[in-house]
């Protein structure tokens, strides 16, 4: 028996082995990549959120309404009697309303080089003119509603088109239409140039 050689495949064979299972590790890792949506718990956590804005403003306008100061009491007086009591009425929050952003043409046109129309959805990546009319069609018709629109929805709608439309991924189209909503117009160029066909 040939000792030499079998000190060499006590080494190629473990290292070989390692390989293997470092190749397919890595195409398993990347093949089990999925999207996770969080746009419920974001919604309910916004809904709270305004709901503690209303709870804190009330509370702020108790407080800045003046108090009535107490009448001096001598150390010897008897208690009067306590007056009757008015009951007191539940404050109904009060929602601050948030005033629609203005849609600036020219700041668009200045990021992209092109003309662009208020709530044109193709401008979103990921987005054409058959999936734009689906979107419309269902009743998102703006930037603001596919903004709020959860990626949930916007796979309902895709859904709805038939297998021809199971290749888009609509995982990043509610943030660009949120971005194009709130004019973020350089921020939204630059994410597009990074991320090919809109895929987070």
């Amino acid at each position: 028996m040939n000792f030499e050689n079998l000190n060499i495949w006590c080494w190629i064979i473990p290292a070989l082995v390692g390989i293997i299972c470092a190749i397919l590790g890595y195409l398993l890792g990347k093949s089990g990549n999925t999207t996770i949506d969080n746009s419920a718990d974001l919604n309910m956590c916004e809904e709270k959120n305004a709901r503690l804005k209303a709870d804190l403003y009330a509370c702020q306008q108790k407080l800045n309404a003046k108090p009535v100061a107490p009448a001096p009491v001598s150390n010897f007086a008897a208690p009067e009697p306590p007056a009757a009591v008015a009951p007191i009425t539940p404050v109904t929050p009060v929602i601050p309303v948030i005033p629609a952003i203005a849609f600036d043409a020219a700041a668009a046109k200045a990021a992209f080089g092109k003309t662009i129309k208020q709530d044109d959805l193709k401008l979103v990546e990921g987005i054409g003119p058959k999936i734009e009319s689906m979107f419309k069609e269902s009743g998102i018709k703006t930037w603001k509603a596919l903004s709020d629109a959860s990626v949930a929805d916007c796979q309902k709608v895709l859904d709805g088109g038939g297998n021809r439309y199971k290749i888009h991924d609509p995982a990043s189209w509610p943030m660009q239409a949120k971005m194009c909503y709130e004019g973020k117009w350089t921020e939204l160029t630059k994410w597009q140039d990074e991320h090919k066909h809109g895929k987070l």
